[in-house]
Parts: structure tokens; C-alpha cells; sequence
């Protein structure tokens, strides 16, 4: 006998019968999304709701890009799939934009269809060059959910898989928080002694193949490192030959007022991933880039990787659109031009707010820290709760009600993350920071 299915609404059939992910299934009720366009997305009701995080930091085009969207019908038209074994249009177009927009040196791509995959490409790549297993990643990361993508991951989303679920040799620094500085130290006081403790690591265990980072920290509260400390690292790296690995899955494609995060820092990763913003998130893609000089190793050396959509032609036609897109409209200079606005605008808030710990940020990407206390920066939750069943974690009990009033934020532990669509209005950021400062008023009334 079948299985037989139960009518409902699509949020009841959704909740019945799919998985919602990083999360408690008990009580979740999805919403019924019908339509986006823009900066907007609107449910079955027709409300409309302010896209102001870009739903998971991706959507960096907005909604509904008509460029991308004949771009997907133009490629299922002519061809919508081929093995990985052929040469494609799609595939040619897309890399000729990849050597103008990369950072320089980055001259060899792999494809995949999702961040978390271009970190597995990266991870096994390293350890095929070296010849070396070890991985130093940092707490307060996320990288994926893949067995190595949660590896190499250090905020709590990696517990749940410990020890099973993981790859060995992955080992963690102290991330780069000037606001929480790990080290107990405060900038610029501090040599950067984050970044100096990982040469420390490097010279006390034997076998790492890369340091594996996010040039600004996504998630875990868009962390921006002093100017000092990626050209301390590269130097680090360069010393101890050990490859340093870029993940630019959010903080690529302009996000930053950069094409990538470490063009802030004239940097050049030896292995880049990348993934969201690439094609908008119209479609799922992924991408690994690596120097020239990891590419001829494997003229002699078996590539022991690949999956059936690997440079998948649907996925590679809408990223030319969306790299098109971004030069026509010129939003790499436009999300670099915005930062002032948004650092004016929140600082305005963090005056107002004694909830209000820390804002920062850089381009159009950036997080506001809440605290129950200023002075002491204490947190209102711990990581803990929020795999915890049945915990109140204030941010999102406040992005509910930013819901109840038309915007959307992504909410995290004690931070919201700003990141909306980089074609967004001045007017449409100050409705989002406008909902933002009214409903802060449920932390204010909590500080102590």
C-alpha cells in the first residue's frame, strides 16, 4: 500500500511532510511565499515584505532579474544538461568573466552546485596538493553541511554532527572579533594576536595543508578583521607553505563594495570558494577557483573529484547574466558607496538603543549586536540555546515582529545580519531601519 497524502494548506502540507532546516519541526508553520520581485517578496495573501538580508545573504540582484530569468530560458532551450565531460557555451562565457572579476592569479574553476560543495572541492583539492591532511578553520564560522563543509564549521551547527558526521584533521583558531576579541586583548593594542596564534598552531602541529576562513565573517556576526590581518596571514601562510583558503560563498559578488572580500586587502587566496550571489541564487551554483600553480600539479596527478551537475549548463548560463548585470548596473561601486550611509544610519540607531551593543559592517553587509548590558557586553542568549528546545532567543523573537510589520532580517544568536539586495533605494533601507528601531524596543526593556 502507498503512502496517502493529507490535504491542507501548502504551509501544513509543507510542515507534515519536509524537513525545515536548523531547526525544531515542532510548531514550524512556513509562509506561504507566491511571488518576489525586486527588493520584496509577497505571500499568498499579498502582503508584501522587505527582502532586507537578501533571504539567506544571496539575492544580491533582487528578485526577478529579467536578465537572469531569459538567460534560464534561453539555456533550457538550447541545452539544458550534458555531463560534465563536455565543453559547453555556458561553460566557455562564464569562465572568460571569471578571469576578469577573480582576484588575480585564480585561473583554475571547478563547479559545483552549492557553497557547502565548493568547500568540499577546496578541502580535498589542499589535501591532493600537499600531500597534507590538516585543516585550521576558526570558531565562529560556518562553512557548509556537507561532512566537511560542518568540519570544518566551529559556531554550534557542528555539534550535532560530532563524531560521525565529521572528516578528520580539522582543527580551530580564535576567529577575529574585535568586540569579543577570544584573546581577551582590545585593538589596536593587540599585535592582532589572533592571527599570530595561528602561526603558533601552524608550528605545533604537523600536516596542515590550509587555513581555511572567511574573510568577514558571515553568520556568526559580519566579524571584519583590522587591515592588518590578512597580510599578516598571507605572510604567515607563505612561511610555513600553507595554503590559504578563501570562503566567499556570502561575501563575494559585491556584497562588501568589493567584487570579493579580500580585494579589501589586496589579497590573493591560493583556493577561493564562492556560491549565492553568483547567479543571484536565481539558480543553484558553486564555485572553486584555484592559482595556476595548484592547476598543473594535476596535469600529473590524478583530479580525484567530481558529481553528475558539475558545471550543470542551467547553472552556468544566469551566472553570466548576473556578472553582466552587476557591471551594467554598477553595483560593485554602489554597495561600496552605500557604507557610509548605512554606518551613518545605524549609528544613529546604537544611540538610541542601550540594547544596541555593537553595529559594523562594510559595503552593504553588515550586523547589529545586541546586548543586555552595554557596559559588560553581556548577551541576551548563548549559543547553546539555540539548539536548546524551547528557548527564547530574543533576536528572532524580534525579527517575528519586524515579519508582523513587512521586513524580513535574518536573525542570529544575539545579532540581526543587514544584507538586502544590492539595488535596494536609500528610501526602502530607512523603512527597514525604521521597523528595525521600533521593535528594538523589546531588548531596551530588557537591559539591565
Amino acid at each position: 500500500m502507498r503512502n496517502t497524502f493529507t490535504q491542507g494548506t501548502a504551509s501544513e502540507i509543507t510542515a507534515r511532510y519536509t524537513y525545515g532546516t536548523w531547526k525544531f519541526q515542532k510548531g514550524w508553520k512556513p509562509l506561504h511565499v507566491k511571488d518576489a520581485e525586486g527588493c520584496f517578496f509577497i505571500d499568498d495573501s499579498g502582503k508584501k515584505y522587505l527582502d532586507f538580508s537578501s533571504q539567506l545573504m544571496c539575492v544580491n540582484l533582487g528578485h526577478k532579474n529579467k536578465a537572469i530569468v531569459d538567460s534560464i530560458a534561453k539555456q533550457a532551450e538550447q541545452l539544458a544538461f550534458i555531463s560534465p565531460g563536455y565543453a559547453t557555451d555556458a561553460r566557455v562565457e562564464l569562465t572568460k568573466l571569471l578571469l576578469e572579476v577573480l582576484p588575480e592569479g585564480l585561473t583554475k574553476y571547478f563547479f559545483t552546485t552549492s557553497g557547502t560543495e565548493a568547500n568540499e572541492a577546496a578541502v580535498k583539492i589542499a589535501r591532493m596538493y600537499t600531500g597534507k591532511y590538516k585543516i585550521i578553520s576558526r570558531y565562529n564560522s560556518y562553512h557548509g553541511s556537507t561532512a566537511s563543509g560542518i568540519s570544518c564549521t566551529g559556531d554550534m551547527r557542528r555539534w550535532s554532527a560530532e563524531p560521525a558526521g565529521k572528516i578528520d584533521g580539522v582543527i580551530f583558531a580564535p576567529e577575529c572579533n574585535c568586540y569579543h576579541c577570544p584573546m581577551g586583548k582590545s585593538y589596536p593594542g593587540c599585535d592582532i594576536s589572533c592571527v599570530e596564534y595561528i602561526e603558533y598552531m601552524i608550528q605545533n602541529e604537523n600536516n596542515v595543508a590550509a587555513v581555511l576562513l572567511e574573510p568577514i565573517v558571515g553568520t556568526n556576526g559580519v566579524l571584519v578583521p583590522p587591515d592588518e590581518y590578512f597580510p599578516r596571514l598571507r605572510k604567515i601562510c607563505d612561511a610555513h607553505n600553507v595554503l590559504l583558503i578563501a570562503d566567499e560563498v556570502m561575501t563575494g559578488w559585491g556584497r562588501t563594495g568589493k567584487w570579493f572580500a579580500v580585494d579589501h586587502w589586496n589579497i590573493k587566496p591560493d583556493i577561493l570558494y564562492t556560491a549565492k550571489g553568483i547567479t543571484s541564487a536565481a539558480v543553484p551554483l558553486g564555485l572553486t577557483a584555484t592559482t595556476q600553480k595548484i592547476a598543473d600539479f594535476f596535469e600529473d596527478h590524478y583530479f580525484a573529484h567530481g558529481h553528475t551537475y558539475e558545471a550543470h549548463p542551467l547553472t552556468l548560463a544566469p551566472a553570466v547574466a548576473a556578472i553582466n548585470e552587476y557591471k551594467r548596473l554598477n553595483l560593485i561601486e554602489r554597495a561600496s558607496g552605500m557604507e557610509g550611509f548605512f554606518k551613518s544610519e545605524l549609528e544613529k540607531i546604537k544611540t538610541k538603543h542601550p540594547s544596541v551593543g555593537d553595529i559594523r559592517g562594510k559595503g552593504m553587509f553588515w550586523a547589529v549586536e545586541l546586548v543586555k548590558n552595554r557596559e559588560k557586553k553581556t548577551p541576551f542568549n548563548e549559543k547553546k540555546d539555540k539548539v536548546t528546545q524551547g528557548a527564547s532567543i530574543l533576536v528572532d523573537k524580534i525579527a517575528g515582529e519586524m515579519m508582523k510589520k513587512g521586513v524580513f532580517i535574518v536573525s542570529w544568536v544575539n545579532h540581526f545580519v543587514i544584507a538586502p539586495p544590492l539595488i535596494i533605494s536609500k528610501d526602502e533601507i530607512k523603512q527597514g531601519l525604521n521597523v528595525l528601531d521600533e521593535c528594538l524596543k523589546i531588548a531596551d526593556d530588557l537591559t539591565i
